[in-house]
């Protein structure tokens, strides 16, 4: 099994290569990168690894850029010291990751699952890595790309009021009532909006702050919302939820 590191830190990728020998000693260790375009160069002229460990965070930006320059179809291990929270958006298919200073027994377990699963095909999730991005870079979207008929068209997000999750898709509303089907969950919108303008009311709406005209007190102490575009059934503010709402209004 040949694998290479992505870690601008020599120590760090010293201790790292060591730690992978005591745990899996038939695995080939080919080259070690400190940066995203080194890495880059390197895939475009030779045969793939059938692992990588990435930094995220590399000497000239973030490892998730080499996905944007070319195809990786080999799984790949994170290396990281952001928290878990901001890390769990890429935790997805293939990918895994570990916090630094890396432990030897998640490490372990890290390759335990990647040879568990070397047979299987590899498919790196666009949308997780958008996600993770914008986490990590505090960057939210500015605009979604929507297909009409045969033709795409960018919404901005100024112009959207909510989103809704209705017979298992995803749609947009804009403020003069338009759907449009979208790629993506409402949880994962929720990590590629700004937290600011749009908030989670429930299971099934995210919703703008100035889509918001009206505030009604309604049973079991839950909000009822009146919104400027028109909704099929009424968009209510969970129990659970009302507290951090009153909070996200304040601010």
């Amino acid at each position: 099994m040949n694998y290479i590191i992505a870690e601008d830190e020599k120590p760090t990728a010293v201790r790292l290569k060591s730690m992978i020998r005591a745990i899996a000693p038939e695995f080939n260790h080919i080259e070690t990168f400190d940066s995203v375009s080194s890495v880059v160069k390197w895939l475009k002229t030779n045969q793939h690894p059938n692992l990588a460990f990435f930094d995220i965070q590399l000497a000239d930006g973030l490892s998730f850029e080499i996905f944007e320059q070319v195809s990786v179809e080999f799984p790949v291990i994170f290396t990281t010291a952001f928290n878990e929270y901001a890390i769990k958006a890429f935790k997805v298919n293939s990918i895994d990751y570990l916090l630094k200073p890396v432990d030897e027994d998640e490490l372990k377990g890290a390759v335990k699952k990647f040879q568990s699963n070397s047979n299987k095909p590899i498919r790196i999730e666009n949308e997780a890595i958008a996600i993770a991005l914008s986490q990590l870079t505090n960057t939210y979207k500015s605009r979604f790309l929507v297909k009409v008929g045969e033709h795409l068209r960018m919404i901005e997000v100024d112009d959207i009021a909510l989103f809704i999750s209705m017979e298992k898709s995803t749609f947009l509303r804009t403020y003069n009532g338009r759907d449009y089907g979208i790629d993506f969950t409402l949880e994962q919108i929720e990590s590629l909006v700004d937290p600011k303008k749009f908030f989670r009311v429930n299971r099934k709406f995210i919703v703008d702050i100035k889509s918001i005209q009206d505030i009604i007190a309604y049973s079991n102490s839950r909000l009822k919302l009146k919104l400027a575009v028109a909704t099929d059934e009424d968009v209510i503010v969970s129990r659970e939820r009302v507290g951090e709402f009153k909070e996200w209004l304040e601010k």
